[in-house]
């Protein structure tokens, strides 16, 4: 185990020195002892502590800064508990969690299998080979779930591509001003359609098309790209911005189309 996790006074200090580092030089001891939960006197003494070790100096009753050795040592830590949390996730956790797949064949129980993702869901088999593996936990016909633990490997996910429509409001004329025709090709290239406003709803359902979802729509759109799925967003307009900011804090790629004829 890392060294900082032998000890509550090291995670202290840890949390202390990110303290110290995101509110430099102005330090309220009382907001830090909040924060981390601990006194504001335990605080006092901590900050005593890693200022002798050279972590923090202080020009001022109130000013404190972190050092140059005190940011190596926050990353050094950093690193090692980022590896740490790799181990966990990548030989402990996937070896107790049980994952739900479906049987491409017929299965039996401790069997290896290969794991695959088609069209947002998982399935298990035996013959297509892929870097993902695990050990089923029951029998399973095909078509059946199945669990599955003892996972090792990544499972390989198609890139997913997102595209943002702008539908106008009915102010704007709604539905009766947007590119029917140009809607009808994008829905046709992708796997996964929401939609936000009725607008939306209305100018989807004029091509002949319905939503696989209407609320909760940002939430959903990020699961299904994190599940490779491809889609089609059709947002009001001044629901696009959040739409894109939601994307953006998810770190995924999108493109945004005007749907508006006029």
């Amino acid at each position: 185990m890392i060294d900082i996790l032998q000890s509550k006074s090291g995670i202290t200090k840890f949390q202390i020195l990110i303290e110290v580092a995101a509110h430099q030089p102005n330090v309220r001891q009382k907001e830090i002892a909040e924060k981390v939960g601990v006194t504001p006197q335990a605080v006092s003494e901590y900050i005593k502590e890693l200022t002798s070790e050279g972590y923090i100096y202080s020009d001022g009753r109130v000013r404190y800064r972190i050092t140059k050795n005190g940011v190596e040592w926050v990353l050094e830590n950093a690193a090692d508990m980022k590896r740490y949390a790799k181990f966990v996730m990548s030989d402990i956790i996937s070896h107790v969690s049980t994952w739900t797949a479906i049987a491409d064949e017929n299965l039996d129980k401790g069997e290896e299998v290969y794991l695959h993702m088609r069209n947002g869901l998982l399935y298990v088999d035996t013959k297509e080979e892929a870097d993902a593996r695990g050990v089923t936990v029951s029998d399973a016909e095909e078509g059946e779930d199945v669990g599955v633990t003892n996972l090792t490997g990544m499972i390989d996910l198609e890139t997913a591509s997102i595209t943002v429509c702008k539908i106008p409001r009915s102010e704007r004329q709604g539905s009766r001003n947007v590119d029917l025709g140009r809607l009808k090709k994008l829905t046709e290239s992708k796997d996964y359609i929401a939609v936000i406003g009725v607008e939306s709803l209305v100018a989807l359902k004029k091509i002949g098309s319905q939503p696989d979802v209407m609320y909760g729509a940002k939430e959903s759109v990020v699961e299904a790209a994190f599940h490779g799925l491809s889609s089609l967003v059709l947002a009001i307009d001044e629901q696009v911005p959040t739409i894109m900011s939601k994307l953006e804090m998810e770190n995924l790629e999108y493109e945004l189309v005007d749907l508006s004829l006029h």
